[in-house]
């Protein structure tokens, strides 16, 4: 089994390049599961998204712990299955979200606990490019879809992935070139 995570910035393309990357793992005649997170399937990520339309530091810290639960529970239930490509959506950046120093701790201490893999992806899209898109694409906004929490958020995770553990993919780029670069690395 391949495990592939994809993440970035709301508005960076995650959903679509996971999208994408399954339909093009489909056309090869191979098997796929897909995690989204926070999910809607289960009360972790329900939880966790109602949060996210909240504000205030309490909303924050309650989706962040629901989205963490959401993606444990992905891991328990998914990660076992029988399939050629595991793809997650959203696992480590979540941690991004959370005040500092808490953030750094969290993400450090999941990067060590959970499973990793050689494929993991953050498409580091810019905030202005974000926000249009979240603009552009959104009828309701979660607390971080503004532009200066894209701002605050995109710092966060930059400064938490320099160790080297991710592939950096430039998010500003068309989604079809970006398609591309994923597909190369993944040798597909």
């Amino acid at each position: 089994m391949v495990f592939v995570v994809i993440d970035g910035l709301d508005g960076s393309g995650k959903s679509t390049q996971a999208r994408l990357l399954c339909e093009k793992v489909a056309d090869k005649g191979l098997s796929f599961i897909v995690r989204t997170h926070p999910s809607g399937d289960n009360w972790f990520g329900q939880m966790g998204r109602g949060y996210l339309l909240m504000e205030g530091r309490r909303a924050r810290i309650a989706a962040s712990l629901f989205y963490i639960l959401d993606v444990f529970r992905s891991l328990i239930l998914y990660g076992w299955r029988r399939c050629d490509y595991l793809v997650f959506v959203r696992y480590l950046m979540g941690t991004a979200y959370l005040p500092r120093p808490l953030d750094r701790f969290a993400y450090l201490f999941f990067l060590r606990s959970l499973p990793t893999s050689e494929h993991m992806y953050f498409i580091d899209v810019s905030p202005d490019e974000a926000h249009q898109r979240i603009e552009a694409n959104r009828s309701q906004k979660e607390m971080f879809e503004s532009r200066e929490k894209l701002v605050e958020v995109r710092g966060n995770v930059l400064r938490l992935i320099r160790n080297g553990e991710w592939t950096v993919v430039d998010g500003d780029k068309p989604t079809l070139i970006i398609h591309d670069e994923l597909m190369r690395s993944l040798a597909l």
